[in-house]
């Protein structure tokens, strides 16, 4: 699964691309390529319940609807907006991106 973040500068980008390259033909392992994802791109920030509550609002919809893009359940959205529990993983990456770039970023035109 490619993912594309931005890195944090056009050296850092390159160096990156070129760590991907050795990586895919097995220069360099997955633990060394997680290494070049930590001192090149730009970590994913941590949601807290107030950042959910804004984003969602922001966005105008409801707990449902935002459990629903995420495939997660309403109750996780109620406990990540009480605070309860934190977003992680696939989630967190999710609400990066419709923080940065709405929820349109999700739509893929069949």
């Amino acid at each position: 699964m490619a993912t594309k973040t931005r890195a944090r500068s056009p050296i850092l980008e390159t160096v990156h691309e070129t760590a991907k390259d050795l990586e895919r033909h097995g220069f360099i392992t997955k633990r060394e390529m997680a290494k070049y994802d930590l001192l090149c791109l730009t970590p994913v920030p941590r949601y807290d319940s107030k950042a959910i509550r804004t984003l969602r609002k922001k966005l105008a919809i409801s707990q449902s609807v935002l459990a629903a893009i995420l495939n997660t359940s309403v109750s996780t959205i109620r406990q990540w907006e009480c605070g309860d529990k934190h977003p992680s993983g696939p989630s967190l990456k999710l609400l990066h991106l419709i923080d940065r770039k709405g929820i349109e970023a999700l739509y893929i035109e069949a």
